[in-house]
C-alpha cells in the first residue's frame, strides 16, 4: 500500500494535483507506520521485508517530494528553469540514506540523519500550503531561484548526515532524556496546531511547522550534545 500510494501520488504530482499528491503521501506514511508496527508486534522481521520497505519508501518519500518541489518551482516561476531541477537531488539523497539505514546497526532506537518520511512531508506540506494560499509569503519565496534549491540542498545534506535524531519507536528501556525530547516536541506540535486553528490557516502549515521544529530541535540537541 505504501508503494501503491506513492506511485499514484507521483502521477498526480506530475499533473500538478498537489491537493491529491500530499494526502496520498500521508496515506503512504500511515501504511509505512503500520507495516513497521505489525512487524514489531508479530516479531515478523525478514530481509525481504526490509528491502521492500526501503524500495517503497524511496518512491513515496524520495521520488514523490522531489517531483512535488519540481512542479512547485515551475508553477511559482511561471515556467521551467534550470533551478527547477535541483529538488531532484532529494531523491538521490533519500536513496543513499535508505541504503545506509538498511546496513547501519546503530539506528535501531533512533536515527542518524533526517528520516526520509520527515523530509518528504516537510516538502509536501510546503507545496500543499503554497498551492492552497498562493498569496502567502512562502509563495513569493518559492518564486525566486534561491529558496527551493537551497532548501533542497540543505535537506539532502541532512538526509545523509550523521546528526542524531530521535524517533517515536517506543521501547521499554527508553531514557528519561529521550522521553523529555518527545514531550517537548509534542508541545511544539500542539502549539503549531493551535496557531493554525486560531489564525484559521490551512492545516498543512501545522505539518510544515512541526517538521521544521523537529529538524531544528535535533540540530540544537546535536550541537549542545544533549
Amino acid at each position: 500500500m505504501n508503494l501503491l500510494f506513492g506511485i499514484i501520488g507521483v502521477v498526480f504530482a506530475f499533473k500538478g494535483r498537489i491537493d491529491l499528491a500530499f494526502p496520498l503521501m500521508l496515506a503512504a506514511a500511515v501504511a509505512d507506520f503500520f507495516d513497521g508496527a505489525a512487524a514489531r508486534m508479530l516479531d515478523a522481521y525478514s530481509d525481504l521485508g526490509k528491502e521492500l520497505d526501503s524500495l517503497a519508501d524511496l518512491v513515496s518519500f524520495g521520488v514523490l517530494p522531489s517531483v512535488m518541489l519540481y512542479n512547485l518551482s515551475k508553477v511559482c516561476m511561471f515556467g521551467e528553469d534550470w533551478s527547477c531541477w535541483i529538488p531532484l537531488v532529494i531523491c538521490l539523497a533519500s536513496g543513499l540514506r535508505l541504503a545506509k539505514f538498511n546496513i547501519d546497526t546503530r539506528q535501531t532506537s533512533g536515527f542518524l540523519g533526517l528520516p526520509t518520511p520527515a523530509c518528504a512531508m516537510l516538502c509536501a506540506s510546503l507545496c500543499y500550503y503554497v498551492a492552497a494560499d498562493p498569496a502567502c509569503f512562502l509563495a513569493s519565496w518559492c518564486a525566486g531561484r534561491v529558496f527551493i534549491p537551497l532548501l533542497s540542498v540543505c535537506l539532502s545534506a541532512l538526509l545523509v548526515s550523521e546528526i542524531p535524531m530521535f524517533s517515536f519507536k517506543f521501547h521499554k528501556d527508553d531514557s528519561g532524556i529521550l522521553k523529555k525530547k518527545r514531550a517537548a516536541f509534542a508541545c511544539l506540535v500542539l502549539a503549531a496546531v493551535l496557531l493554525v486553528v486560531v489564525c484559521r490557516l490551512n492545516w498543512s502549515l501545522a505539518v510544515l511547522l512541526s517538521l521544521a521544529a523537529y529538524i531544528v530541535k535535533n540540530i540544537v540537541y546535536a550541537i549542545a550534545k544533549i
